[in-house]
């Protein structure tokens, strides 16, 4: 078995956080540019993608900072592994950042980091950035 990574990408939103919070939280916010549909129930979220399902677990949060999620296969193996969006603002400039911490096998890391940045995008696109 492969180890994954662990990696971080940074994003500037330029966004209240107050703003960005829900949509990274909330199964209809997360619906508007992560998956095609979320559902929640409790601390457990459905993804849906096209034809497939990924479910995970909010594990760590704090309104309007970060969410933290498992995968719940994840979970079941043990590992440590986990996702998170946080929001950070710089105090210097007032700007607003959103990091992204996943991991990834060594070889789709790049793949994953693309990915990510894709669906930032979509973010960024939906909050008019």
């Amino acid at each position: 078995m492969v180890l994954k990574e662990k990696y971080c990408i940074e994003i500037n939103l330029n966004a209240s956080p107050k703003l960005i919070y829900p949509r990274l939280s909330t199964p209809s916010g997360l619906s508007e540019w992560f998956a095609d549909d979320v559902n929640a129930k409790g601390d457990e979220f459905s993804f849906i993608w096209k034809s497939s399902v990924q479910n995970a677990r909010v594990i760590a949060s704090k309104e309007s900072k970060f969410i933290r999620f498992r995968w719940i296969e994840d979970e079941e193996n043990k590992d440590d592994y986990y996702f998170e969006f946080k929001i950070e603002v710089q105090e210097m400039s007032g700007n607003t950042a959103l990091i992204v911490t996943d991991f990834a096998e060594p070889s789709d890391m790049e793949d994953a980091k693309n990915l990510w940045e894709s669906q930032v995008g979509d973010l960024k696109r939906l909050l008019g950035l």
